[in-house]
């Protein structure tokens, strides 16, 4: 029988919210983890992680990344992901060369962090006095910051942990090229794919168009990666548009979940807005960074999915470790189904479980 939306639609929603595991097992099965600094009312990586690690609270990722397998680092975005995939996009061979004071400012550092388990920025700028220098949006920052990112991103660093949210570094031992880069590569878009199938056609060139920030390398030999990622992958034609999804995934046609759950605006579910709209018929904006006067959803609005429909949005916020939600509906008016009600107070009680500062 021909596929249909629907039955992509189900599949997607039962690929990506599967049954709560450990953090480790969570980020392996998805491959990655977008990370964004904003807390409205918590950081995307741990709204995404709370959908999909047992007993999750916010922060028990920066809490135990340490003792996994884990690597903090550019992907199709920046974000976490396993060590055996960051070891694939290494070693990174950027765009543009480093000017020989540049160059000469990451070789003083290194040296001077031979030894050290963990080096705060501000330690960096205390011991070298780099100044200050332009970001990228027009404001001033620590050159000393600046550096250790561009550091990090070149491979010669790694994040060995958060101190209140600020990444501190560590070196980071070279990496040899793979064996066989076109396999290599193959495998990062295996990662894409399999965070966000299915996925129209254009996404999947959309994402790996991001995929030169991780690996600037191979970014000549991208187009005959993505037709060979064509041939292998599972597809359909509906109403025009190629989907795609991994060629070993029968399509699941059960029943959805009669659950409310707030995603967040990175989430793999929610992430796509081209695929967004075709799945659920309304266009969802990220508002954070839009003039007040011109936002339509809210400052941080969750996508709100009720069994396989995202129904609205919910702007939360917290007041004496209690959350209030702002809630908007894409049809103007909330589900008629009493359960739709309950199933919502249930998930803001989860939401403020989620919240609550973990003991020891």
């Amino acid at each position: 029988m021909p596929v249909t939306l629907a039955q992509l639609r189900r599949h997607a929603i039962a690929r990506s919210l599967f049954k709560p595991t450990t953090l480790g097992r969570a980020i392996d099965r998805l491959g990655f983890v977008q990370a964004d600094p904003i807390r409205a009312p918590a950081r995307a990586q741990d709204l995404i992680l709370r959908q999909r690690v047992k007993d999750y609270r916010a922060g028990d990722l920066d809490r135990r990344y340490a003792r996994l397998a884990l690597e903090e680092d550019h992907f199709v975005n920046y974000g976490f992901l396993p060590r055996a995939t960051q070891a694939l996009m290494h070693p990174r061979s950027p765009r543009r060369p480093w000017p020989a004071e540049r160059e000469a400012q990451a070789g003083e550092v290194l040296a001077w962090m031979a030894g050290r388990r963990a080096v705060h920025p501000r330690e960096v700028d205390a011991r070298f006095a780099h100044g200050t220098a332009t970001t990228w949006f027009g404001g001033t920052a620590r050159a000393s910051t600046q550096l250790l990112d561009d550091m990090h991103y070149r491979g010669l660093l790694r994040v060995a942990r958060r101190e209140g949210g600020t990444r501190l570094y560590t070196l980071r031992q070279a990496t040899p090229p793979p064996t066989d880069p076109q396999a290599a590569f193959d495998a990062l878009i295996d990662v894409i794919v399999g965070q966000y199938a299915p996925l129209p056609a254009a996404s999947l060139g959309q994402l790996l168009s991001l995929l030169r920030v991780g690996v600037p390398q191979w970014a000549g030999v991208r187009h005959a990666a993505q037709q060979r990622a064509r041939q292998r992958l599972a597809h359909a034609r509906i109403d025009g548009i190629d989907w795609l999804w991994p060629a070993d995934e029968r399509l699941r046609r059960g029943a959805p979940h009669e659950t409310v759950r707030l995603l967040a605006p990175f989430d793999p579910l929610t992430w796509d807005r081209r695929r967004f709209e075709l799945f659920w018929g309304w266009a969802y904006r990220f508002e954070a960074y839009t003039p007040p006067a011109k936002r339509k959803l809210g400052y941080y609005a969750l996508p709100m999915l009720w069994r396989d429909h995202v129904v609205g949005w919910a702007n939360v916020t917290t007041n004496a470790g209690r959350v209030r939600a702002d809630v908007g509906y894409a049809g103007g008016a909330a589900p008629g189904d009493p359960l739709f009600h309950r199933e919502l107070e249930a998930e803001l009680a989860r939401l403020e479980a989620f919240l609550q500062v973990r003991e020891g």
